[in-house]
């Protein structure tokens, strides 16, 4: 499925180089091996790479981890691109890409073996994941999303006072229970299928609570 073009609120961080890329995902199959702690000579080794390269391309590990939980958010499509004008099957294919790429990432296992380790650490206070994948993984995804909402606000389509209110409302209802069940370690049967079907209910139900016909 093709992201649909959206209404972005703040630039895109630039997007890591193909090396990049590699080391960041080097840094999330560490978590998901759950083996090696989270250091970095432990992702050095695993990306084959020097630390001196990691310094030079990170600055230090919180901006690794920064970087690791943005490329990790970077596959929930949320915002991307200005669109001159919103029309009602725009607004709802633009929600609905929202509401299926997001499901898709926090039910693999890379995004509950991240935000298992962040929420630890934000419990122990042993590190400050937890605050880098709250202010680069839910809070920029809201800020990405607002804009598509507000959009449709000034088309006709929706209609409500706050929009991060309106977003709450939203996330809520496509994610359910989903997330902290799968943190829980709940075999969830999660297929293309059903998260499809999963995410076009969450959007018909947010519709129905905030949709109104355009003048």
């Amino acid at each position: 499925m093709q992201p649909s073009a959206l209404i972005s609120s703040e630039p895109e961080p630039e997007t890591p180089s193909p090396r990049q890329q590699a080391v960041l995902d080097a840094v999330l199959a560490l978590m998901v091996d759950g083996g090696d702690p989270l250091t970095m000579d432990a992702v050095a080794r695993r990306a084959s790479c020097s630390k001196e390269t990691l310094y030079k391309w990170f600055g230090d590990r919180d901006g690794l981890l920064t970087a690791t939980v943005r490329w990790q958010a970077s596959r929930v499509h949320a915002g991307r691109d200005e669109v001159d004008g919103l029309d009602a099957v725009t607004l709802r294919e633009s929600l609905l890409d929202f509401a299926e790429s997001w499901l898709a990432v926090i039910a693999g296992p890379t995004s509950v073996a991240l935000n298992r380790i962040a929420i630890a650490d934000a419990g122990s206070r042993r590190s400050s994941l937890g605050g880098i994948v709250l202010a680069n993984g839910r809070f920029a995804i809201g800020e990405r999303v607002k804009p598509v909402l507000e959009a449709g606000r000034a088309a006709g389509l929706l209609a409500f006072d706050d929009s991060e209110a309106a977003f709450r409302t939203f996330f809520g209802l496509v994610g359910r229970d989903i997330q902290i069940r799968l943190l829980l370690g709940d075999a969830l049967d999660l297929d293309a299928a059903g998260i499809r079907s999963d995410a076009a209910r969450a959007v018909e139900q947010f519709l129905t609570l905030y949709g109104q016909a355009k003048p």
